[in-house]
């Protein structure tokens, strides 16, 4: 396959997955804004900002964290490359110009969630509720997904694109978690209090993990279960056990496709060890945030061996 086309296809799966997490980031923000004690480490709306690094370009074009402008930088504004507007669009493109490695179920689910926003677009704003742009962003992407491993041939497209998604979903799901602990909870007496498990549960919900986290746990919600299944549970589809076994996964089935092994498969089988061999009480005593940050920066470093490895192109 040519690297301009693995490249393609790697930034449709990241594109749409960033729009989804993005959706399910302004969910959190909403739920926990129904609080009336809701009151972080900032707000629960400029929090958000600081979990996907967009802060300083937010603060820049707009300034005060006032929610409304929050969700319209998130969502509709395309001077922001990680809005959902601006992802979609550009998955759309990346999917355009390799439409033919695509199934046409495939390209019209990308079509399809492209025209529908642009029909939002010229929506009167104050018609549209947050809730029904989550619900409609998350709704796509799910769409995007099912055709994708319904229809696709499993060979190296299928591969890049699911080394995009994998890469892209373990960086969102310590990002979403980062929220929660590090930023939302007010004061380090909150911990284990009700505010505290809600802010958990409604982390879950918004994660679409409520359902699954109950099957396998049970009982209270608590900070180490939830750790523990969205960090080290292979049977959670958002744990960084589960994005590291499939980054692991499909990068050996590219060298084995190839012949040969790069540095990129190396990176990974060593993430997927780190968290593998991890506890939940070394977690802890690394402290939640500074495990997180470690493991996001890891990722970024397995992203640039991949990128060294096999793709090139311009388009991003």
């Amino acid at each position: 396959m040519l690297s301009r086309t693995a490249d393609n296809l790697y930034w449709i799966a990241r594109y749409m997955e960033r729009a989804d997490t993005v959706a399910r980031l302004l969910e959190v923000g909403s739920r926990i804004s129904l609080l009336p004690s809701a009151q972080g480490y900032r707000s629960e709306w400029d929090s958000l900002l600081h979990a996907t690094g967009m802060a300083e370009s937010f603060a820049h074009k707009y300034g005060d964290p006032v929610q409304r402008n929050i969700e319209s930088f998130l969502f509709f504004d395309r001077d922001n490359p990680s809005s959902i507007a601006s992802c979609i669009t550009a998955a759309r493109e990346n999917g355009r110009i390799v439409r033919t490695a695509l199934t046409s179920q495939v390209w019209d689910a990308l079509n399809t969630a492209f025209q529908e926003l642009k029909q939002l677009e010229r929506a009167e704003r104050s018609s549209l509720e947050l809730s029904r742009l989550t619900d409609w962003t998350m709704r796509h992407a799910a769409m995007l997904r099912g055709a994708i491993d319904a229809t696709l041939l499993r060979d190296d497209g299928f591969n890049f694109l699911n080394i995009g998604y994998y890469l892209e979903r373990g960086d969102n799901t310590a990002r979403l978690m980062d929220v929660k602990y590090y930023v939302l909870l007010p004061r380090v007496d909150f911990v284990g209090s009700g505010l505290d498990n809600y802010q958990w549960t409604t982390l879950l919900r918004a994660m679409g993990a409520q359902r699954a986290f109950h099957w396998a746990y049970g009982g209270d919600v608590t900070a180490v279960k939830i750790a523990d299944f969205l960090i080290r549970n292979p049977q959670s589809p958002r744990s960084l056990a589960t994005c590291t076994a499939g980054l692991t996964n499909h990068l050996g089935r590219l060298a084995k496709s190839y012949g040969r092994e790069t540095d990129a498969q190396s990176t990974a089988q060593n993430l997927h060890a780190g968290i593998d061999g991890a506890t939940v009480d070394a977690i802890f005593e690394e402290g939640l945030h500074e495990f997180l940050t470690r493991y996001i920066a890891d990722a970024a470093g397995l992203a640039n061996a991949i990128h060294d490895a096999y793709l090139s192109g311009e388009m991003r």
